[in-house]
Order: C-alpha cells, then sequence, then structure tokens
C-alpha cells in the first residue's frame, strides 16, 4: 500500500472480543448448589451464509498468496476483506434506513462500531482496486499488495474474533513473493 495511504488510513488494531461471559445463575443446579456462574454466549450464532461467507474470504486469501502478479494479489486480498465484512452483515443483519445500495464498508460500521476503523481502511483501498480491475496494474506495487494481504488476513481474523469463532490460520508463515 502506498505510504500516502497508509498515512491517511491508518491500520486498525486487532480488538480481541471475548465470546463467552459468565453470569451468576441464581437457581439451584441439580446438586442443589445455587450461584454457579453459567456460561453465556455474547455472540449471536453464526448462519451457514455467513460460514460461507467467511470461507470464501480464507479461500480468496489462499488466492491472493498464490497470485503471479501485484494487481492480482492486491485484487484477491481485497474480495477476501468484503467477503468477510458481509459475514459480519450477515450475522448482524442490516441496518434499517431508507436510501440506495450503500457499499459494504458503509454499512458495517453501523452494524459493528468496533469495526469503524476496518471499514475506513478498506474503503480507502476500493479505488485502487476498481483501477487495476480496469487494467491499471501499475498502480500497485508488490509491498503494495503484499500490505493489503497481510492486511486483509488481520482482517479476516478480526471478524472471526467479533463472531465469536476460534482462530484459524490461513495463509502459510512466510508469502511467496509476486512481481
Amino acid at each position: 500500500m502506498s505510504d500516502l495511504i497508509r498515512a491517511a488510513v491508518p491500520v486498525p488494531r486487532l480488538r480481541m472480543l471475548s465470546p463467552i461471559r459468565p453470569t451468576p445463575d441464581p437457581v439451584p443446579d441439580r446438586y442443589g448448589e445455587a450461584g454457579m456462574a453459567t456460561p453465556v454466549l455474547a455472540h449471536p450464532p453464526v448462519s451457514p451464509a455467513a460460514r460461507m461467507l467467511l470461507d470464501r474470504s480464507s479461500a480468496g486469501l489462499l488466492q491472493a498468496c498464490a497470485a503471479r502478479s501485484a494487481g492480482e494479489r492486491y485484487v484477491a486480498a481485497h474480495l477476501s476483506a468484503l467477503r468477510a465484512a458481509a459475514a459480519v452483515l450477515a450475522v448482524r443483519g442490516r441496518p434499517t434506513s431508507r436510501g440506495g445500495p450503500r457499499s459494504v464498508w458503509e454499512v458495517l460500521p453501523r452494524v459493528a462500531p468496533e469495526m469503524e476503523e476496518w471499514a475506513a481502511f478498506f474503503s480507502a483501498t476500493a479505488s485502487r482496486r476498481g483501477a487495476v480491475e480496469a487494467g491499471r496494474g501499475d498502480v500497485i506495487t508488490p509491498r503494495d499488495a503484499d500490505d493489503l494481504l497481510r492486511d486483509a488476513e488481520t482482517f479476516h481474523h478480526a471478524v472471526e474474533a467479533a463472531l465469536g469463532l476460534s482462530f484459524q490460520q490461513v495463509l502459510p508463515g512466510a508469502l511467496p513473493a509476486c512481481g
């Protein structure tokens, strides 16, 4: 990613959310002991649609990792992040507001305020993805592509944590170079 975009939109830090929070249980359990802590899920259940989007996000990260050009890597990484964001919307729903279609990056902060910085970051990179898709691959350097891939993977893991899912390693430790 160019230094200009990185300076304008800092990469958000990963915030870990606890998937389970204990609450006191005033009802005696079957052994007669009252007040035992009972785990209560702090997240809504993850729908099959959201799991499919996260699987597609993982596949996109792997596709980006295997890309031969910086432009292909950049596009695949950005689309992977887009699918991860869509998984959040699939679980938490869409805000009710009138108006035309909105970008996922515009809607995400409304349903997941903790991801507002991520939404701003990926929204800022969308125009460069569009330029690559329009045939202007020269706007992306290999470093830009590698940086976005790492950021997309970090975002994917932030989404897993926000949805209460366990961490799943997606990419290998060392990324292959793209030209």
